[in-house]
């Protein structure tokens, strides 16, 4: 048996554990640079507010005082996700961390009984420790799992957990999931389905095997016998990104080159240390650059340009050297550009990386890499104090807009809660 621990609304939860005055109250938090909604409350989704809505969208309803919005705080986040993690992690010997607020726990071992005695007593001890609902489903396979887990958030009766361990559980269920809320399933394939007829979980479960190979392919057939009560999601196996991407919008547009340089540089410079960190080099370096889509009276232009090394890098200077190259090639005066991004691919293994007969000095790369250690190696909680010339001073991040941010309240003594 599988189970899924859902971290309910988590983004609202983690504001609501320091501010308990949200409690009850209709609450967003907004992505990178107070752009659109990227979590919201129960209550604010009851008045319809949609996931991605724009913040400008709902500026009446803030103005009014009937909406509480908050600025994305991923330090905060971050280590209040560490803390549920932990705590699974200390219940069962096996776990597997799916993203920020999801876990799959392994209950081999456990009986039907002890099962749900885990499950309700993590979700006691993690709202009481961590201060953070969460919603357990129990299954005997993960999308199972996840399935039981959406009824879990949804109805209080099941108290945070929802366990489906018969086949009159597993039919209901199903018959009362649409097909695009199964895990698996998503935007891209859910209008494929609609057009087959294959409105609920159950109506695809129903289909013959043989067709769902031959109409959905692998990827559809292995949902299809998860749905049907057979394994057949692999394990997580931490297998290294093909691409990494670090990007953000600007909080004020810029015209001027040499601004963005600064900030193609911090950004070229981010992916590096994740490739480092990761143990693996690039082959493809690509900087892109975006106008402001929502303003009707600019020009728009959305550049990118790619280039690609002779051999596999992940030094900073390479990387940001390529990235810079790219941004000389796609800058065009006269634009005002509301976002820029760096996106690194074709990764490999950093210890299959081979020379090529033209590198023009093997001791370079030696010293490059060298170089970065170092740099990694002064790394503090703004990122590492030594840097390129090209990089602007401070966080990559400073400059975003962030007007509704709460105190990182476990991570900053500066910024520890205050008792009178």
């Amino acid at each position: 048996m599988f189970a899924l621990v859902d971290c309910n609304n988590f983004f609202v939860s983690c504001e609501r554990v320091f501010r308990p005055e949200l409690e009850g109250r209709p609450v967003v938090v907004l992505s990178n640079n107070d752009g659109c909604v990227v979590s919201r409350s129960n209550e604010s989704k009851a008045m319809g507010i949609k996931m991605g809505t724009p913040l400008f969208q709902l500026k009446t309803l803030v103005d009014n005082g009937r909406l509480e919005v908050c600025s994305s705080n991923y330090t905060l986040y971050g280590d209040l996700s560490s803390r549920v993690m932990s705590i699974l992690s200390d219940a069962v010997p096996k776990i597997e961390i799916y993203s920020i607020d999801e876990a799959f726990l392994h209950l081999d071992g456990f009986s039907q009984a002890q099962s749900v005695q885990l499950c309700r007593e993590l979700v006691r001890k993690i709202r009481k420790w961590v201060g953070i609902p969460v919603s357990i489903g129990v299954a005997p396979t993960k999308t199972l799992a996840k399935i039981a887990s959406h009824f879990a958030k949804r109805y209080p009766g099941y108290k945070g957990v929802c366990i489906i361990d018969n086949e009159q559980k597993r039919c209901k269920a199903l018959s009362l999931t649409p097909i695009g809320d199964v895990w698996g399933i998503g935007r891209r394939l859910a209008p494929k389905m609609l057009e087959h007829g294959i409105r609920s979980a159950a109506d695809f479960a129903q289909r013959p095997q043989e067709w769902v190979g031959r109409v959905f392919h692998i990827n559809g057939e292995r949902t299809w016998l998860e749905l049907n009560g057979t394994v057949a999601v692999d394990e997580e196996t931490g297998e290294a990104r093909q691409s990494i991407c670090t990007s953000r919008s600007f909080a004020e547009m810029v015209e001027e080159e040499v601004t963005l340089e600064g900030i193609v540089s911090d950004f070229a410079a981010v992916c590096s240390g994740k490739l480092r960190k990761e143990g693996t080099a690039a082959c493809d370096v690509t900087t892109f650059l975006y106008t402001n889509r929502f303003r009707d009276d600019l020009d728009q232009y959305f550049p990118s340009a790619t280039i690609h090394l002779s051999t596999p890098a992940s030094s900073v200077q390479e990387i940001v050297a390529s990235a810079l190259k790219a941004l000389r090639l796609i800058w065009k005066p006269g634009y005002k550009y509301k976002k820029a991004g760096v996106v690194v691919s074709r990764i490999v293994p950093a210890d299959a990386v081979q020379g090529t007969l033209f590198d023009s000095d093997p001791l370079l790369k030696e010293r490059q890499d060298r170089l970065s250690r170092i740099i990694d190696s002064t790394g503090g909680a703004k990122g590492p104090v030594l840097r390129l010339a090209s990089q602007r001073d401070g966080h990559y991040t400073e400059g975003i807009r962030s007007e509704h941010r709460s105190q990182r309240f476990s991570t900053s003594w500066n910024e520890i809660m205050k008792v009178k």
